[in-house]
């Protein structure tokens, strides 16, 4: 039996948080590296007109997810929890993007046990529901109004863009290792209490 019910954010957290910067720069004649992106709204962070983004991303959005590459260490760290903890993967990607976000975790040999899209950044409901033990994030305000909110630990994979500072209960790490060390530690501890 699986002990743990893990909720898991997609992009920026099991894909590179680089994944859309090849196409802003060439989309947007820009020359942007993930060092320059210092805040999650895209559009201000680069200067670009609100809805000339959101219009661009609209219909860039699908090529984008499936040419997403994989955060380093992600599928080696996620194939070692398959068996011990339960995969539900919570992401702010709209539902018509289903097939396109299964497809590439076929194509990257993922395991779940269920993809959400909520097309929202508001995951709460979703974390609640599926009553998940722990997330892993890289939106600052999702994991601190998570954790917050539901009480149970959050991961933030540390980006440029989400350097405010965090409450006790929101963790962060620099990489899939550090989140299963972080793990570790916390399922041993969970064990002995």
């Amino acid at each position: 039996m699986k002990q743990k019910r893990f909720g898991i954010d997609i992009d920026g957290t099991v894909t590179c948080p680089t994944s859309l910067v090849p196409f802003i720069n060439q989309d947007f004649s820009m020359n942007i590296t993930l060092k320059d992106i210092k805040k999650y709204d895209l559009s201000e962070a680069l200067n670009i007109p609100a809805d000339r983004f959101r219009d661009w991303f609209d219909e860039r959005e699908p090529i984008i997810y499936e040419n997403s590459p994989i955060a380093p260490g992600a599928k080696e760290v996620l194939d070692s929890w398959k068996q011990q903890f339960e995969l539900f993967f919570i992401s702010a990607r709209r539902n018509h993007l289903q097939h396109v976000t299964e497809k590439w975790f076929h194509e990257h040999d993922l395991q779940y046990d269920h993809i959400e899209l909520i097309g929202s950044h508001d995951k709460i409901k979703a974390a609640k529901k599926y009553q998940v033990d722990i997330f892993f994030e890289d939106k600052h305000d999702n994991a601190v109004s998570i954790h917050e909110e539901l009480h149970i630990p959050v991961m933030l994979f540390n980006t440029p863009y989400n350097q405010d500072p965090v409450p006790n209960g929101v963790i962060r790490v620099d990489n899939w290792a550090q989140a299963k060390q972080w793990v570790q530690n916390w399922c041993n501890y969970s064990v002995t209490l």
